[in-house]
Parts: C-alpha cells; sequence; structure tokens
C-alpha cells in the first residue's frame, strides 16, 4: 500500500519539523524525566503535570532522529487530557504494536527450549493490536520493519511511563502523611 506509507510518512516528518506540546513545563510542580539512548543519542525531556488522575498537561523536548523526535510529539498530542489509566493503556498498546515476536519472523526451523533435547518451544501469538484505534500513532508501526530503531520510537513512552510511575508514587507518599 505505497499511498498508506506515503500518508505516515508524511505524519512522522509533519510532527519532525512542526513538534506539538513542545518545551518543558515549570519543574515543580510539573515532573521533569529525561529519557536517553546510548546507542544512537537520542534525548528527550518529559515534563507532565497530573491533577485528580489526569495528564492535564505535558510537554516535550529534546533532540534526535526523526523516529524519536515524532514519535514524542505524537505521543504528547495523544495522552493530553487523558485519565491515567488510559494513558497506560496507550502506552501498553504502542509498545505492543512496536514488539517483535518471533513468531512473526521468518525462521527455517522451529525455536528450542536450547537444552539440547531438540524440543520446539510453544509459540505464543502476538497480542492483537487494533491499530485504527491507535489514530495518528499507527504511522510509526513500520519502525517495526528496522529493530535498530524500535528503541528510537519507544524512548518518550517509556520516560512517560517512568513519569506516571513516579507521579502515583509521590501521591501514594502524599496520601500516607
Amino acid at each position: 500500500m505505497p499511498g498508506l506509507e506515503d500518508l505516515y510518512r508524511e505524519i512522522i516528518l509533519d510532527h519532525y519539523r512542526s513538534p506539538r506540546n513542545r518545551g518543558e513545563l515549570e519543574s515543580p510542580p510539573a515532573q521533569r524525566l529525561e529519557g536517553f539512548n546510548p546507542l544512537c543519542g537520542d534525548e528527550v525531556v518529559v515534563t507532565l503535570e497530573v491533577k485528580d488522575g489526569v495528564v492535564s498537561d505535558i510537554k516535550i523536548a529534546g533532540t534526535g532522529c526523526s523516529i524519536s523526535q515524532s514519535s514524542a510529539s505524537l505521543m504528547s498530542a495523544a495522552v493530553k487530557g487523558k485519565p491515567v489509566p488510559d494513558v497506560r493503556a496507550l502506552i501498553h498498546t504502542f509498545k505492543g504494536m512496536m514488539s517483535i515476536h518471533e513468531s512473526t519472523l521468518p525462521s527455517s526451523a522451529a525455536p528450542t527450549d536450547g537444552d539440547g533435547s531438540g524440543a520446539t518451544v510453544e509459540q505464543l501469538e502476538p497480542e492483537a493490536i487494533d491499530v485504527d484505534a491507535l489514530g495518528e500513532l499507527a504511522a510509526l508501526q513500520g519502525v517495526v520493519k528496522f529493530p535498530v530503531r524500535i528503541k528510537c520510537a519507544t524512548l518518550s513512552w517509556n520516560t512517560l511511563a517512568q513519569g506516571l510511575d513516579e507521579s502515583e508514587a509521590a501521591s501514594s507518599d502524599a496520601a500516607r502523611l
């Protein structure tokens, strides 16, 4: 489908050239998190505010390749204003789309359990991803064809997940006091 691939390429380039939610929020009150991919030098700074269980604001900064920066832009647009459980579900879905499953890779023989017995390992079916539900985020699905670039696409998502974990931990600590 060359038309769809062209559209996806355009979405990625648009978010790279004109990133959404660019900048940093004042920290504190916002949480500031940094993500770094040592394999290629991509850097992302995510600042976010979570109020009443909702990602009320998010800003993205950093430098890197078009995949890392457009993924951060797409992510920020997708999660801003959403409840934390919905954001976590979106993180899970996006990372599922970015996963490479052994069962989808070409192979001349079934994998074995590695103990020398020759017993085959049961293949698990990859989790079904509703790409249509991802909207513009689906533009990044072609990244899985280039495994070395998957870390570029997931850098901001992993950084956001870390921020949500820290936000929940801080809320739990405050509630105990």
